[in-house]
């Protein structure tokens, strides 16, 4: 079997196979999702994936998600990012203001 994502070669750690898909993400989040961004930024640039943080960059109680996932799905659409990650209070503004960008499908995981 061919090494690639969600794909493990017996014997090898989850380390190790995740040295072998390293991706390019993007990742956006407004008010509502800050905390979890910040987290997640330190958790994948950790694992060694190159991240594009698209904001928010600060914490700022009347921002809204479009301002930072319409940008973040355009990236996603035009493959500047393999893959994007967009935060609000409860991923479904998220989801849907993603999907209004060609080229993008998104769904609250």
């Amino acid at each position: 079997m061919k090494p690639g994502p969600g794909n493990t070669q017996v014997g090898e750690t989850l380390q190790e196979h995740s040295k072998l898909t390293l991706l390019s993400v993007g990742i956006a989040a407004d008010h509502g999702g800050f905390e979890l961004k910040e987290y997640l930024v330190t958790m994948l640039r950790t694992a060694g994936h190159a991240v594009t943080d698209f904001g928010a960059h600060q914490l700022k109680p009347d921002d809204d998600y479009p301002d930072f996932v319409i940008p973040l799905a355009r990236a996603v659409a035009a493959g500047t990012v393999d893959r994007g990650i967009g935060i609000c209070g409860s991923g479904v503004g998220a989801s849907i203001a993603a999907n209004k960008v060609a080229g993008v499908r998104a769904g609250l995981i």
